[in-house]
């Protein structure tokens, strides 16, 4: 009879071990960590972690993997880092697709599924891809810059990384959507390094060059993270930018920016989670490859509104 209370406790053991949540750990690799984007982003995956966690008796864990700034070669070295770590899913953003198309589908090849979101691979194995149509998302930035100049004027496009695949769809959305405006004239694509400095430094060194420049259509909005980046008084030359952070927030206030195209970055990361919970612990696969995530204009009518979301994204 002594070993009774040992068998029970064995039992005790046994049912508590087997009530305790199953970690899944998911890694997160985004393009930079100095872009607040990618800093939402990682917050909607760590609250889709929680709720999905709790909705599944699971231990979810988000492992970001980012680098600093922005460096595909760094990203692969992460996808394969995570796998040999034991992540059981992927989601990344990618700076160069190409250079991450091999990285992704190793990790497939080696069973961890893996969602792009806001940059994508279209060439690789991932399962599906979440974000906006950056087609879509060039025309629309142009529209309404045409719109704030009356269709007439000569425009400049501040256009980050020639590498990115968004991006690219992002200027070619922009030239065809210029076509429908006999008025207005793109001057030149300017490419640059994605941070806030040499976004505005381009933007400077441009409108020195040609002054005749009465637009900015910024299918990102890296010159707008920094005070002051737009030298010239408010109305005289129009800007549309895709984004709509806190710092870029000032630039609608200012009256220097009529209308900022808000990406649904926190969505990037939740949603993310979300379809590879689906697909690890469901075992769901979405209806599409891709997700269109629709772009919130924002502006001075709703500026004050939209502002509020960051209190919430950038909390950590």
């Amino acid at each position: 009879m002594k070993t009774l209370p040992c068998l029970l406790l064995l039992l005790l053991g046994a049912t508590l071990a087997s009530a305790a949540p199953r970690r899944l750990t998911i890694g997160l690799v985004a393009k930079s960590q100095s872009n607040p984007v990618f800093q939402a982003a990682r917050v909607g995956a760590e609250d889709a972690a929680r709720e999905l966690g709790a909705r599944h008796n699971l231990d979810i864990r988000i492992d970001w993997r980012t680098p600093n700034e922005e460096d595909a070669q760094k990203q692969a070295e992460a996808v394969e880092q995570l796998v040999l770590a034991g992540a059981e899913g992927l989601a990344i953003s990618c700076s160069d697709a190409n250079k991450l198309t091999d990285a992704i589908n190793r990790a497939v090849d080696q069973g961890v599924p893996v969602v792009t979101f806001d940059s994508d691979a279209p060439a690789s194995k991932r399962f599906v891809t979440y974000g906006v149509d950056d087609f879509q998302c060039g025309r629309q930035t142009m529209a309404e810059l045409a719109r704030v100049m009356h269709g007439q004027g000569v425009v400049a496009v501040l256009a980050g990384n020639p590498n990115a695949p968004n991006l690219q769809r992002r200027v070619q959305g922009v030239r065809a959507e210029a076509a429908r405006h006999p008025g207005i004239t793109i001057r030149d694509v300017y490419y640059h390094k994605e941070t806030p400095q040499d976004a505005a430094a381009k933007v400077e060194q441009v409108m020195q060059a040609n002054p005749e420049i009465t637009g900015w259509a910024m299918i990102g909005g890296w010159a707008l993270f920094t005070d002051n980046a737009l030298k010239w008084p408010p109305g005289t030359v129009q800007c549309v930018s895709v984004d709509a952070l806190p710092a870029q927030l000032a630039y609608i206030r200012s009256g220097h920016v009529p209308v900022l195209l808000a990406q649904q970055c926190y969505q990037w990361g939740h949603r993310s989670v979300e379809l590879l919970v689906e697909k690890l612990v469901e075992h769901r696969d979405p209806p599409a490859a891709k997700e269109i995530s629709a772009l919130i204009p924002v502006t001075r009518e709703n500026v004050d509104e939209f502002a509020k979301n960051w209190t919430k994204w950038l909390r950590n």
